[in-house]
């Protein structure tokens, strides 16, 4: 016995010396339950009981969406086109009258702005009401991102600190307490791409149809917020790094994958003839016309979707190449992609209204008509476009220095230390992950650039955000050597306290705000034409 003692005090030392153990004390499930119940916590604390009007530019928006559809009425709103956002709040509306725990469900049920209590005591109901659809599905995002991460992390420590970075994110936390589009759209790319990477490492006879789930998923981005483009755009970057070589023998032989095929072949036809009506209402002028919308350049309706489909499949083949997948595999994941995008289209049938297939069919004109009314015009040339994006690094560093350019976001602060972990991990020979976790940086920063042009506002953090956690997740899992380090706790700790405080800052400066309602008088005619504020009937309200 004495004999083994030196061990077992050696094994207990290096426990004790690992900054993952200590930076994880509640264990791997108790860990999860942590990250909810804060979330919960500051939910309820600096969000619920805001009062109603605080974030009134989208969260009437949505509210009145539902409250229009609920009433029999047409969905109103299409500016993203926040289509599955405005569907789980009227369904959650419906569900509560169905209860007895909301009156008003319905736009006949609000009362008239010129009884401004009882205005405020239905519409504080409705948007409360809304809040919580906006709580569950930011924890419905947490669930998901902990669950593939895990998938794509060795260490389930590492996958709990990057589920906590991530939950506890300025976007995550600002989108949680408000009615926002990004909150589904973001977060299902990151989620597409999470499953890409699961897939591409280890080859198996399911891959393809992990293919279709990814375009699944793309797609339902797409259907609520059309930005999303951009980051389905980059995932053929972010994909190549990661790789295995071969496919499993199912794939490589005709006699198996021929009849797996053929029947992809019929759901992927299917699917697409189901589909093709939304699309051809899509491109269709007089619809496009109704938004507002013209073609990217003269006389070229459609060219850049048609080129934004040629650049994933060109990339699906550069992958094929790389990694030696069989040309059987890359036909049936093809074929599953397509089946995937289509029915994710399909969902625009739930509730069925052509604007909405406009705005997925056409999201950069969309996008493009908010640069238009925002700057009273925009140069729609490629060079101008350039000229616009290399105009805006400058302004993404001074953000990423955080001091330049202060913000409620604290990832910032992961990017100081995975930018020297990149070249640390190069010259450990880890080059792998290097390239890995580069790509993802790069992609964050591009979307970042995008962004910047609407001001890098919190709302956007959610759409490069992850890539930068799973950047550091990713170099956290591989240098391993770093955990036993003797700064690496301390830093831990530094990084999870400014995580939790930066991330709270907006919330907390909402809830403590205490001016009147937003200014929203302006446009609210046009975005609620039946619900009148009592605010803009006279003079501003102070809360």
């Amino acid at each position: 016995m004495v004999l083994f003692l030196p061990r077992a005090t050696a094994r207990f030392a290096t426990r004790q010396a690992d900054a993952l153990d200590r930076l994880t004390p509640f264990g791997e499930r108790g860990g999860y339950l942590v990250i909810a119940l804060v979330l919960l916590v500051s939910f309820f604390t600096a969000g619920y009981f805001v009062v109603y009007w605080r974030h009134a530019d989208m969260d009437f928006m949505v509210t009145y969406s539902a409250l229009v559809m609920n009433d029999g009425l047409p969905q109103y709103f299409f500016d993203h086109p926040g289509y599955l956002t405005i569907l789980s709040v009227e369904s959650w509306f419906r569900l509560l009258h169905a209860l007895g725990l909301l009156d008003a469900a319905r736009l006949s049920a609000i009362p008239p702005a010129t009884d401004a209590g009882a205005f405020d005591a239905a519409m504080t109901s409705a948007v409360r009401a809304a809040r919580i659809v906006s709580l569950l599905t930011a924890l419905a995002m947490c669930g998901i991102f902990a669950a593939l991460i895990r998938r794509v992390v060795s260490d389930w420590r590492v996958a709990q600190l990057a589920t906590a970075a991530f939950a506890f994110s300025g976007g995550l936390q600002f989108e949680m307490r408000v009615l926002r589009t990004e909150l589904i759209a973001g977060p299902a790319v990151i989620f597409a791409l999470l499953v890409l990477v699961t897939a591409a490492r280890k080859a198996s006879a399911a891959r393809p149809l992990l293919c279709g789930l990814v375009a699944l998923s793309c797609m339902i981005a797409l259907d609520n917020k059309v930005q999303a483009i951009f980051l389905i755009a980059a995932l053929p970057v972010l994909l190549l790094p990661f790789g295995a070589n071969g496919s499993v023998a199912f794939w490589r032989n005709a006699r198996s994958a021929l009849p797996a095929i053929a029947v992809l072949l019929a759901a992927a036809a299917f699917l697409a003839w189901l589909a093709s009506p939304l699309i051809a209402a899509g491109f269709d002028p007089a619809n496009m016309a109704a938004m507002g919308l013209q073609p990217l350049l003269p006389q070229t309706r459609g060219l850049y979707q048609i080129t934004l489909v040629s650049w994933l499949l060109a990339a699906a083949i550069a992958y094929a190449l790389v990694w030696r997948v069989s040309l059987f595999e890359l036909i049936a994941a093809v074929l599953a992609a397509i089946a995937g995008a289509a029915l994710g289209l399909c969902l625009l049938y739930i509730q069925y209204n052509a604007s909405n297939a406009v705005a997925v069919m056409n999201p950069i004109e969309l996008l493009l008509s908010f640069g238009e009314r925002e700057a009273g015009g925009l140069d729609h040339s490629l060079g101008g476009l350039t000229a616009l994006a290399f105009s805006q690094i400058g302004p993404l560093l001074a953000h990423y220095t955080f001091v330049l350019h202060p913000s409620p976001r604290p990832t910032i602060f992961l990017i100081w230390l995975i930018v020297p972990g990149i070249i640390y991990a190069w010259r450990r020979g880890e080059r792998p992950t290097a390239l890995q976790a580069m790509a993802l940086m790069l992609a964050a920063s591009a979307i970042d650039v995008i962004d910047l042009r609407r001001g890098l506002k919190n709302e956007y953090f959610i759409l490069s955000d992850p890539l930068i956690i799973i950047a550091g997740a990713l170099l956290l899992d591989a240098l391993t050597d770093l955990r036993t380090a003797r700064w690496a706790y301390p830093i831990g700790v530094a990084l999870v306290i400014a995580h939790l405080a930066v991330g709270q800052a907006e919330p907390a400066k909402f809830a403590m705000q205490r001016s009147g309602p937003e200014s929203i008088c302006e446009f609210s005619g046009q975005i609620m034409p039946k619900l009148p504020l009592p605010w803009c009937l006279g003079p501003p309200r102070r809360s």
